[in-house]
């Protein structure tokens, strides 16, 4: 099989997929990491330094932002593409004028608030589950820290569109997407279905920004049911 390359979303490491990869019919999962470069064409080209020669790719909001550049790096080495959460159009003024102070807030020891105040609400669909993915959210940024905070701000603010990528993508294509995901409306998943017309679309109901985490159980169907094609 394959090797599958799983990249996480801003300020989450490999906690954000949860038990998915152990689920994953012990196809060989490797974890990679969007922090050490504050652009995108750097992250993906990390990654593809250390990846196999062919992989399947999935990621999730930033990490599916990596992931397309990395396709559109090097098309030839990926073979199947799940883009979970993540949209694939350039950054416009308005949120890039945001991420000034949020920057400015961090770096100024108040990570945290940052997180609390203007990320985590976005995050989640309303459930029982929601303030223990809460705190895995906050534990998981806490650790990775103020710099890789601003790293990944400037990288996502200065990302490029990715619409011509995707539509050159013809190879085996998830876009997945919970329903109540604020931060990545349903219009940008519309937008990468029509783009990769081979895709399959999926909705997770009872989920927002992270389904991974918020209906583990229906985002790994969705996961085998497209290593499989």
């Amino acid at each position: 099989m394959t090797p599958l390359i799983l990249i996480p979303g801003m300020m989450c490491d490999a906690r954000m997929w949860g038990d998915i990869p152990a689920r994953l019919g012990g196809r060989q999962v490797i974890h990679a990491a969007c922090h050490a470069a504050d652009n995108m064409a750097e992250l993906a080209a990390i990654v593809l330094r250390d990846a196999p020669p062919r992989f399947g790719l999935a990621g999730l909001s930033m990490g599916g932002i990596v992931a397309m550049e990395m396709l559109r790096q090097a098309p030839e080495r990926v073979e199947r593409l799940a883009l979970l959460d993540t949209n694939p159009l350039a950054e416009t003024p308005e949120v890039q004028a945001r991420r000034v102070p949020q920057v400015a807030r961090a770096l100024a020891g108040d990570l945290a608030s940052v997180m609390r105040d203007e990320m985590k609400p976005n995050y989640l669909a309303p459930g029982p589950g929601q303030a223990a993915i809460l705190d895995i959210c906050m534990e998981m940024a806490l650790l990775l820290g103020p710099q890789v905070f601003a790293r990944q701000s400037r990288a996502l603010a200065s990302r490029p569109d990715q619409q011509a990528t995707l539509a050159a993508f013809a190879r085996p294509a998830l876009v997945l997407m919970g329903e109540a995901d604020r931060l990545c409306p349903r219009a940008r998943h519309d937008l990468m279905h029509a783009l990769m017309p081979q895709s399959r679309l999926a909705i997770v109901a009872d989920a927002g920004h992270l389904p991974t985490l918020e209906q583990p159980v229906a985002t790994t169907a969705e996961l085998l049911r497209w290593l499989a094609d």
